[in-house]
């Protein structure tokens, strides 16, 4: 019964079109340099398999970028790497640290895929409240939608191979958003502009356009 009403919770509709964001891995370069050494080799490993994937199928892509994540970033609160509660790093900001939380990796995740040919449409980072062992905990993942109305793969960090929905029944979806829209779980009703509504989301936003993501 669990199992079913995750998978309903991930089903969505999406409209279905090209990619949203473009960008210049000149310029991503040029930044990470600037970040300093475990930048730079970071950003140029991520681009090198960025480029691999570019001409793949989608499945190879997601692949690629959820294991690059998992296995050169280390998970970290915020509290520890930026000293504050809660704060959102632009995808080269993560690379610089070389740690993050769990929103870090759904961003970074995000944009890499996006950079790497696959459509915006197909994605949204969804928040949810995930089961961790004995206790239940805020969480974010990234969701990627093969086709409309389709049940998703569930790009994470706690647990590191991509599954469908159906196969993560710890997680319960609150809202979801990315670059196209913000919603009410993961269905459908228009919970307002992302950017108006997720102040740190926007801030993301703006870094990652100054970084050359979009």
């Amino acid at each position: 019964m669990r199992r079913g009403l995750a998978r309903a919770f991930f089903l969505v509709v999406l409209a279905w079109a090209g990619p949203l964001l473009a960008w210049d891995p000149g310029n991503v370069l040029a930044k990470a340099q600037k970040m300093g050494p475990g930048a730079q080799v970071r950003a140029q490993a991520l681009l090198a398999d960025i480029a691999e994937v570019a001409d793949r199928d989608d499945p190879t892509k997601l692949k690629t970028i959820n294991d690059f994540f998992n296995r050169h970033i280390l998970y970290r609160e915020d509290q520890e790497t930026w000293g504050q509660l809660d704060y959102w790093a632009s995808p080269l900001e993560l690379l610089a640290k070389g740690q993050g939380d769990c929103e870090d990796y759904a961003i970074a995740k995000y944009f890499s895929l996006i950079a790497s040919g696959v459509s915006g449409v197909k994605m949204r980072m969804v928040y949810v409240r995930a089961q961790v062992g004995v206790s239940v905990q805020a969480h974010m993942v990234l969701a990627y939608y093969p086709a409309p109305n389709a049940e998703p793969l569930i790009l994470d960090n706690l647990i590191t191979d991509i599954r469908p929905a159906s196969r993560r029944p710890d997680l319960v979806p609150v809202f979801s958003f990315s670059a196209e829209g913000l919603w009410q779980g993961v269905g459908a009703t228009s919970a307002g502009d992302p950017a108006a509504r997720l102040s740190r989301w926007r801030d993301v936003l703006v870094k990652a356009k100054a970084e050359g993501w979009w």
